[in-house]
């Protein structure tokens, strides 16, 4: 039976309350007791309402004794947070100004300000001396030759052979890489003990080694180097 009279009465509504709460769930579903009217739980508990935010982190862990597998991969909980969305107004808790401030540069949307820029003095990266060459980062300080010793060649060659950055590399005397892998080969002069009748093919050499391969026989060719580009001028 069903009073309209006795349903906002908390202590008429005891006895009922009580009778239903073995049937939680059909007494929402009922129609003689409206959903206001019963301030029960349901016997299961249900899950929270999960924020939007959180919602994108949600993991699903594999069950225990469950192996791992594409269904139930997810990251470790926490490790991916969503960004935070500023000027949305009042409701995201950030207040009027959002944290920025009121007026300038960095309040508005989109601004970006140059790294090193200190408002228009001169930058620190300016006031620094710098270095030459390539410790400064000019490129004029970079190598352009790969350097052998004659001691070096007296060690690997023998009389009558053929010195070139091919044959340098069969024997190990270099090991270009990178950057040093397209330059020329350069001999120097450090050293006494040579071999006789060597034939140098290189891209420069030294004055003094010059005369230590002339005096001991051999010969020395250099190789022309890669050609510079430069811009045609048009014909007038």
């Amino acid at each position: 039976f069903f009073f309209p009279g006795l349903i906002s009465s908390r202590i008429y509504m005891a006895p009922l309350m009580t009778s239903l709460r073995p049937h939680s769930v059909a007494a929402r579903s009922s129609t003689f007791v409206s959903r206001n009217a019963l301030a029960l739980k349901p016997a299961t508990v249900a899950c929270p309402r999960v924020p939007a935010q959180a919602r994108l982190t949600v993991t699903f862990a594999a069950e225990s004794g469950e192996r791992f597998r594409l269904h139930n991969i997810a990251p470790q909980p926490g490790s991916k947070r969503a960004r935070k969305r500023i000027g949305r107004g009042y409701g995201a808790g950030q207040g009027g100004s959002c944290g920025k401030g009121m007026r300038g540069q960095k309040s508005r949307s989109g601004e970006s300000i140059a790294a090193g820029f200190e408002g228009g003095q001169m930058p620190l990266y300016r006031r620094l001396p710098k270095l030459k060459g390539i410790a400064g980062g000019m490129a004029s300080g970079k190598p352009k030759y790969i350097v052998v010793n004659l001691r070096d060649v007296a060690r690997k060659f023998s009389e009558g052979e053929t010195v070139s950055k091919e044959t340098c590399k069969e024997k190990r005397l270099i090991n270009p890489s990178g950057y040093y892998r397209n330059l020329p080969l350069k001999v120097l002069g450090e050293g006494e003990e040579l071999p006789s009748n060597l034939t140098f093919e290189v891209g420069a050499v030294s004055a003094g080694a010059q005369a230590k391969v002339e005096a001991k026989g051999g010969t020395v060719n250099i190789l022309p180097g890669k050609p510079k580009w430069t811009r045609a001028v048009p014909a007038r």
